[in-house]
């Protein structure tokens, strides 16, 4: 039966590692800048000065961790993932990006405009930034072999040293119930070949705003080694609308950081900002936000 432990089965000796032996093949903790107004300082780790633990800013994700970036729709989940990707191009690391959902015209459009947006120099990032088209060639989205011989040429190739993918979601979807089974060898592929990756998965509208679950259960959350989770609050009362001081009828948006396996980070809720220009910001903690308000709106019902 495929699956069954024989009970003459010897030990699996090679899956046995000494601590010293793990951590002496464990790479240095360091920071990847994401290109996110206000998220990099989020990461932390700790360190011991005159007897007391004190934080140190890591100064961006934890580099080859594989997080997830989960939201309900409109919450800035490509924003985020295209401006992560432009600003691993503005540093001279190469980027791809896998497109599960827009073809990849549709995708450079938003990536120009991001590049523009962050005032980077689109001449000097374009190469820089490698595009997989799961959109158009749906083969990628329905057989994994085929998908990871592609990735793994594309990584070859390239150089690359990050991953998007916008979105896994589109992987296993009307196909939920195998979520995990697609994630799981997603996860160890990009472990193996050393990539620190964001990717992108829907949250049903029906899920709490800041949990960390997507469609497809908490699995996808589970698997990876974090997830950072978007929302959105309409302020549809008078108390809401002292909360967050907006008048009634708009929406709020929130962020937080919901695990992160590799290193320390920031567990606050925070507002999250869509600029004008089209960047997401992350802002203060709700806590600190009203710490600071010193006169609020008296918004009319």
């Amino acid at each position: 039966m495929a699956g069954a432990v024989s009970r003459e089965a010897g030990p699996l000796v090679e899956a046995i590692v000494s601590l010293r032996h793990a951590a002496a093949a464990a790479p240095p903790l360091e920071g990847v800048p994401t290109g996110v107004e206000g998220l990099d300082e989020l990461f932390f780790t700790t360190e011991w000065r005159e007897g007391r633990p004190v934080r140190k800013p890591l100064g961006g994700i934890p580099r080859y961790a594989v997080l997830q970036v989960t939201g309900v729709a409109d919450t800035g989940k490509s924003l985020l993932v295209e401006q992560f990707a432009v600003a691993q191009a503005r540093h001279g690391q190469v980027c791809l990006f896998l497109t599960t959902e827009s073809p990849a015209p549709f995708v450079a459009m938003g990536l120009r405009t991001r590049a523009a947006a962050m005032g980077a120099d689109w001449n000097a990032i374009e190469d820089r930034i490698v595009l997989v088209d799961a959109a158009t060639h749906t083969i990628l989205t329905q057989d994994l072999p085929t998908l990871f011989n592609t990735l793994a040429h594309a990584i070859k190739t390239y150089h690359v040293r990050a991953v998007v993918i916008d979105s896994i979601t589109g992987l296993y979807e009307a196909r939920e119930m195998l979520a995990r089974d697609v994630v799981r060898p997603i996860f160890t592929f990009l472990k193996k070949w050393h990539q620190t990756a964001l990717l992108v998965s829907q949250k049903r509208s029906g899920h709490e705003l800041l949990t960390a679950e997507a469609a497809g259960g908490y699995a996808v959350g589970h698997i990876l080694d974090g997830t950072l989770v978007l929302a959105k609050q309409p302020i549809t009362s008078a108390q809401q609308a002292r909360l967050y001081r907006v008048p009634i009828g708009e929406t709020v948006r929130l962020f937080r950081i919901d695990g992160c396996r590799l290193c320390g980070h920031d567990t606050s809720t925070h507002l999250l900002e869509i600029t004008p220009t089209g960047l997401v910001r992350i802002g203060p903690s709700l806590q600190t936000f009203h710490q600071e308000a010193s006169v609020e709106p008296n918004y009319q019902t």
